[in-house]
């Protein structure tokens, strides 16, 4: 299995379970989107929520905790002109942090597996990546048809 992804632990310890989901969903997410013959990875944070609360108020003054943060190092048009040049440069996509109680806490609450949600926070965050936004509701429906598309694909299911 390719890994796009560097990940990281802060708060938490390592856990080749969480690792295995990530990396499953990332190779479908990049596969989906033509992003497979570049050179991209996305740096992951798993953590806690007194650390994600942290960084949520440093770069957006929401003082609160949150399940996923996301910050794209490139603008959408910017990514469709890399893929059309097949970027040669080895960059990094963004960063995405990992609230992994909040993921427990949700799966609990939505009905699901943990691993269903930990891989909804890892393509959700890998598609604000991407560009897309869930601001208005034309943008969260196309945002949740791809989030949709790859969690369908994984045979990753509500419920499981």
């Amino acid at each position: 299995m390719e890994q796009h992804a560097e990940i990281q632990y802060n708060g938490i310890s390592e856990n080749k379970e969480y690792e295995e989901i990530i990396n499953k969903v990332l190779n479908e997410c990049f596969k989906n989107e033509g992003l497979t013959k570049l050179k991209l990875y996305i740096s992951i944070t798993l953590t806690v929520p007194d650390e994600i609360q942290k960084i949520n108020k440093e770069y957006r003054n929401i003082d609160k905790p949150t399940d996923v943060l996301s910050f794209p190092m490139f603008q959408k048009e910017e990514l469709e002109e890399l893929i059309q040049s097949d970027y040669p440069v080895e960059d990094v996509l963004g960063d995405i942090i990992i609230s992994i109680p909040k993921v427990e806490e949700q799966a609990v609450e939505y009905g699901h597996s943990f691993e269903r949600e930990l891989a909804y926070m890892v393509v959700h965050g890998f598609y604000h990546l991407m560009g897309y936004d869930h601001m208005n509701d034309n943008d969260k429906k196309e945002m949740r048809k791809k989030e949709d598309e790859i969690l369908n694909k994984l045979h990753i299911t509500r419920g499981e």
